[in-house]
């Protein structure tokens, strides 16, 4: 092993600890050793990388070695006595052995945060299994009301998914233990499942409320009356009131999005009129003789 932990990673000597921390991932990302099964040289350069890494992240072990006070692994190169005489005071342990160079690797998921941890407490080679990221589509309705379907892995296996009903376009959902397995007795990462909804042909997701336009006819829209309305959860009757005009909204309560803590939102229905879709000379008479009809003016007030 070179004892360079600059050479090692790659780095120059006045590197700051950002760019160290980034040669380091760039490397370890490449050898680690859930990468290369059975590749005997990469682990042995990925133990290389993290000891020197574990060195020049620490500020204190870094200066010392650009002293020459100690190598690559820590070991006294030059001793002093200052050194040797707070080493020994009762109660200060060893202050040279410091994992907190490893902080700031990111959360508790993190592989690499999680093998230096285990690392530094027992001195053995255990790592975090990598995590998998997975994205899938899936319908609106299935979205909306859940539902159970599998997710096929490039290398094969199946996993099944369980869609909880209120599920939002690019929700990401976490299959525990489902990723790459650990090392050395480590756990196995997890499998991360980002969802997207396939728009809908006429529902609109708005928060935990769906809206959608809904078609009535000249004559349901004059005389009111009992109409069929869809929902996702399937067709209700809806009462129209007479006289409504296309742009009146109805609502449904509770017949909306489920909520995570219980219950659900809203449905609002824009109402819509539609004429027939032929000419009708019936109503084309009715509309010339409609005396009333000719003196509205819809435009009332919108100026010239």
């Amino acid at each position: 092993m070179s004892r360079d932990p600059y050479e090692l990673l790659g780095v120059k000597k006045d590197a700051s600890q950002k760019e160290i921390q980034s040669a380091f991932r760039k490397l370890a990302k490449k050898l680690h050793p859930d990468l290369n099964p059975g590749d005997r040289k990469s682990e042995e350069r990925f133990k290389e990388i993290s000891t020197a890494y574990e060195l020049l992240s620490d500020e204190e072990k870094r200066g010392r070695f650009d002293r020459g006070e100690i190598d690559i692994t820590g070991t006294e190169q030059a001793p002093r006595n200052y050194y040797r005489d707070y080493a020994s005071q009762p109660g200060t342990g060893n202050p040279y052995q410091n994992s907190a160079g490893f902080a700031d690797f990111g959360d508790h998921d993190d592989i690499f945060s999680s093998f230096f941890s285990n690392r530094a407490r027992s001195g053995e080679f255990r790592a975090h299994g990598q995590d998998r990221n997975y994205s899938m589509e899936v319908d609106f309705l299935d979205a909306i009301n859940g539902t159970k379907t599998q997710i096929r892995l490039p290398d094969g296996p199946a996993l099944d998914l369980r869609i909880p009903p209120g599920t939002r376009d690019g929700q990401t959902l976490r299959l525990k233990g489902k990723g790459e397995p650990g090392i050395g007795g480590g756990p196995s990462g997890d499998a991360y499942v980002e969802i997207r909804v396939r728009p809908h042909p006429f529902y609109v997701r708005d928060g935990d409320d769906i809206r959608f336009e809904l078609p009535i006819s000249l004559r349901e829209s004059v005389l009111g009356g009992k109409v069929r309305a869809p929902t996702p959860t399937g067709a209700v009757n809806l009462t129209l009131p007479p006289h409504s005009n296309t742009g009146k909204v109805l609502r449904l309560k509770g017949k909306g999005v489920p909520k995570k803590g219980g219950g659900a939102g809203d449905i609002y229905i824009s109402l819509k009129i539609m004429l027939p879709d032929s000419p009708d000379q019936q109503l084309t008479d009715f509309m010339k003789s409609w005396t009333a009809g000719e003196a509205q003016d819809p435009r009332k007030g919108m100026g010239e």
